[in-house]
């Protein structure tokens, strides 16, 4: 569906981080945790970009996104008035288990917080990020999980190292029935071997560059381990962590 969807609310949330709440309609009542929507941003712009959902109620919809290049920044300096919005897009997270992992490193974080709302059973979050004033969200997440522990590479917030430190110490604990993990590439893939390694279901959330975000132009598509061509926007971004690492 394409909408054009009142502004309710902008904030920054770091130096290059922002977040806006749209009155998304039926948008927002279609959308599932995992999935993204593609945002016009600006007419100079010839591309959407696409942003994960990070949180939706009642048809609101919360998208958490990077300033990086023309179009985000836009985006990130637009308070008021409406976006056009294309969604919602993409495969989201299977989210059925009795006690699931939440794995997010930086802005691989926000997606995760809808699928905490969500989940059948009870969640815990482990969030990495560079540094203190990179955090985002947490007060959020430990108003829905159980328990959150949050990394920093420098140890400026929480626990000094990665994401894999605390996720192996809970792995090794037992009880829990999967994984859904949302970050940078390298960290995806150290998620993948701890879940191979303790036997748990694992699903990660994948970034490519996109053009058309419905599955036609094949610019986001991915090999597979057994060789199949799949497109991150049609297809995924959500996959079995067997699929692709």
């Amino acid at each position: 569906m394409q909408r054009q969807c009142d502004i309710i609310t902008a904030q920054q949330l770091t130096d290059h981080i922002h977040a806006i709440t749209l009155d998304a309609g039926d948008i927002g009542l279609a959308a599932r945790p995992g999935q993204f929507v593609h945002v016009k941003c600006g007419d100079g712009v010839l591309l959407r970009r696409p942003i994960s959902i990070c949180d939706c109620r009642e048809g609101y919809l919360k998208i958490v996104f990077e300033a990086r290049g023309p179009g985000t920044q836009w985006l990130g300096e637009k308070k008021s008035g409406e976006l056009d919005i294309l969604g919602p897009l993409g495969r989201g997270f299977d989210l059925a288990g009795r006690n699931v992992l939440l794995v997010g490193g930086g802005i691989g974080v926000p997606p995760l917080l809808y699928a905490a709302r969500e989940v059948i059973g009870i969640a815990t979050a482990i969030l990495g990020f560079r540094s203190a004033d990179h955090v985002i969200l947490q007060s959020h997440f430990r108003e829905i999980c159980k328990r959150v522990t949050i990394t920093t590479d420098d140890g400026s917030f929480g626990e000094q190292g990665f994401v894999t430190g605390p996720l192996e110490h809970h792995l090794k604990q037992g009880g829990y029935d999967s994984i859904l993990a949302c970050g940078p590439t390298p960290m995806l893939q150290a998620v993948a071997a701890l879940a191979d390694t303790y036997n748990i279901h694992c699903q990660v959330s994948l970034e490519e560059r996109m053009a058309c975000g419905v599955g036609a132009c094949l610019g986001c598509a991915i090999e597979t381990n057994d060789g199949q061509m799949l497109r991150v926007c049609k297809d995924g971004p959500v996959f079995s962590a067997t699929e692709v690492f």
